[in-house]
């Protein structure tokens, strides 16, 4: 067999997974109900945000909040202040895709 597969899971709890995380890329799962959502911090890599389900709010910088919906992809470059949550009741599911992954910039942190 070739290929190597991933799982990622299903649900409604919150739950953040790292399902892949080598220099090339890094892809984690999260999902947040209502209130969850990560704690401010600033992109370890470039960003690719894909709402798979809700709707996420992101505060970037000093920017206003913006609300992305389910079937949008949000590109934030590197070294970015996040803010992410769900703030609305509908649970939200997104995939993050990192690439290069963190170890690209970080190497001594592998």
């Amino acid at each position: 067999m070739l290929e190597k597969i991933y799982a990622f899971a299903n649900g409604n709890e919150k739950r953040i997974e790292k399902l892949i995380d080598d220099q090339p890329v890094m892809i984690n799962h999260m999902i947040f109900p209502e209130g969850e959502g990560l704690k401010e911090h600033y992109s370890n890599s470039n960003v690719y945000m894909i709402v798979i389900k809700g709707a996420v709010t992101l505060q970037l910088d000093d920017q206003e909040p913006h609300r992305y919906e389910a079937g949008q992809i949000i590109n934030i470059p590197y070294h970015v202040k996040m803010n992410v949550n769900n703030r609305d009741p509908e649970i939200l599911e997104i995939f993050v895709i990192k690439a290069p992954g963190p170890a690209f910039y970080h190497p001594d942190k592998q």
